[in-house]
């Protein structure tokens, strides 16, 4: 279950408006993540006829981008973000469990990287989301110069540091790739596509 729905994501079809903390002033149906994007600062690579109509997965490679520099609350922020994603590119609302518990995957992993970037780093910068027919890829920029890890040995009865073992346990893969010539780092994961 979402700790920022009182319902699993698929279970109740499109946010209704103003759930997802974003408010339209005018009465036009906007796509999904138009409302979205431009209360927040976020980009969007134009829906496909797919994403309009709310058909199938998504098809090609879709990415999009969450600006969260001086931003609050950011970690309901991003998952509000990747959910509205995932209804956009036909992940939710969910077909099959499988498919359920996929797209609850994906938005765990968001709030980890994004926790992980509050507590270790000075915040994140930014939040990107590119998803084609197979994979999901997730990643959390940051101005901090410490290196994420899973705590080794990992001890689940103790309270804190399981955020890494929840990431390297979920993803198909993961990792960090540095800023060239200043402080900071993207930390990346990788999910696959419902089937």
């Amino acid at each position: 279950m979402s700790t920022t729905r009182p319902y699993p994501p698929g279970d109740r079809g499109h946010e209704p408006s103003g759930a997802s903390g974003v408010s339209g002033s005018s009465g036009e149906d906007v796509p999904a993540g138009a409302a979205m994007a431009s209360a927040t600062g976020a980009t969007a690579a134009p829906p496909s006829p797919a994403d309009m109509g709310g058909v199938a997965a998504a098809r090609g490679r879709q990415v999009r981008r969450l600006d969260l520099v001086g931003a609050s609350g950011v970690v309901p922020l991003a998952r509000d973000f990747t959910r509205q994603a995932l209804y956009d590119w036909g992940w939710l609302p969910a077909a099959s469990a499988d498919q359920r518990a996929a797209a609850e995957d994906v938005l765990l992993v968001v709030s980890e990287l994004v926790t992980n970037a509050c507590l270790h780093a000075e915040g994140p910068d930014e939040l990107a989301l590119t998803c084609d027919n197979k994979v999901i890829r997730l990643e959390v920029t940051d101005r901090g110069t410490g290196q994420p890890a899973p705590r080794n040995p990992h001890r689940a009865g103790r309270p804190g540091g399981h955020g890494m073992f929840i990431v390297q346990r979920l993803c198909l893969d993961w990792g960090v790739v540095r800023a060239e010539g200043r402080p900071g780092k993207t930390v990346w994961a990788e999910l696959g596509a419902p089937a």
